[in-house]
């Protein structure tokens, strides 16, 4: 005779297994957050790769002509008080939205992670003293750093992107050291430094892989906050220099214009802002998704 009971119903889960296994078998829904931001920021993408190969009209083409015109099947979002078409340049200006960010963000995780990671595994005494001149760089702002890059190097889009890659620097640099020393108190590392590996190996084999996530999520917060800096560079004149299309140039040269052609001012407007919610709502769906301790306690 066995001792097993019946078999359960289809559809329904059964009652012997523990807990743990019945939700680590459950396939993970993806976040709302994510997939909206996700969705945000493809477009985004997908406007700046198209904006290489085509564009309704030439961005940079002045026609006296065609100047200030309402939107329509030809302009479809009008034209500026130069004659240029708006969707075109927002097109070409999501573009060096990207670079920057590309650059900036690139800047800061590459010297970043790695300095956090060090000072996460070097001598206390040793991390702390640096981890403060890391808050002294912390203290000034991106927006800041570029316009005093732009005042000594002069203004232009390398120039604004190495400013705010350098500020951003310090916030790589504490999520890293974080996630290294919560990394070293747990119980693999303790074994690994037992076999006789050195602090190279724990590093590249156990640190990175599992900080990873914190590194991605901040590098899409990063991202918000390198668009944002670097559309208020533009506006201010010390970012990326006419004629080559920015939204933030494209918001000042409308400031003058709000009154008799207000969309001129909300199209880049709008544009920077899905781009910053769009990479904030990203990097909050990748928190979500990667952070296995949120499933534990939806499941507690």
């Amino acid at each position: 005779m066995s001792s097993f009971g019946p078999a359960p119903p289809p559809g329904t889960s059964d009652p012997t297994l523990p807990v743990g296994a019945m939700s680590s078998g459950a396939r993970r829904s993806l976040p709302a957050s994510l997939l909206v931001g996700g969705v945000l920021v493809g477009a985004i993408a997908v406007t700046a790769l198209v904006s290489l190969l085509w564009t309704p009209h030439d961005p940079l083409l002045v026609e006296g002509s065609q100047r200030l015109q309402g939107p329509g099947a030809e302009y479809w979002f009008g034209t500026d008080r130069f004659g240029r078409d708006v969707v075109s340049r927002l097109m070409v200006g999501a573009r060096t939205t990207l670079l920057v960010g590309v650059v900036a963000v690139g800047i800061a995780g590459l010297i970043g992670t790695p300095l956090g990671v060090l000072m996460g595994m070097s001598p206390r005494v040793l991390g702390e003293t640096v981890m403060r001149f890391n808050d002294l760089l912390l203290a000034f702002p991106a927006l800041l750093l570029a316009v005093m890059f732009g005042a000594v190097y002069g203004s232009s889009t390398l120039t604004a992107m190495i400013a705010i890659g350098i500020a951003s620097i310090p916030v790589f640099a504490r999520v890293a050291r974080s996630g290294t020393l919560q990394v070293l108190a747990s119980d693999y590392v303790l074994a690994a430094r037992s076999a006789g590996r050195g602090p190279l190996a724990i590093a590249v084999r156990h640190v990175l892989p599992n900080i990873s996530g914190l590194v991605i999520v901040q590098a899409s917060v990063s991202f918000a906050i390198a668009v944002l800096a670097e559309a208020a560079l533009s506006f201010l004149g010390f970012g990326t220099q006419p004629p080559t299309p920015s939204w933030g140039r494209m918001l000042q040269e409308a400031q003058e214009l709000v009154a008799v052609r207000p969309f001129q001012a909300v199209a880049p407007g709008a544009s920077i802002a899905l781009a910053v919610l769009g990479f904030n709502l990203l990097g909050d769906g990748l928190r979500d998704r990667l952070d296995p301790r949120l499933d534990d306690r939806r499941g507690a």
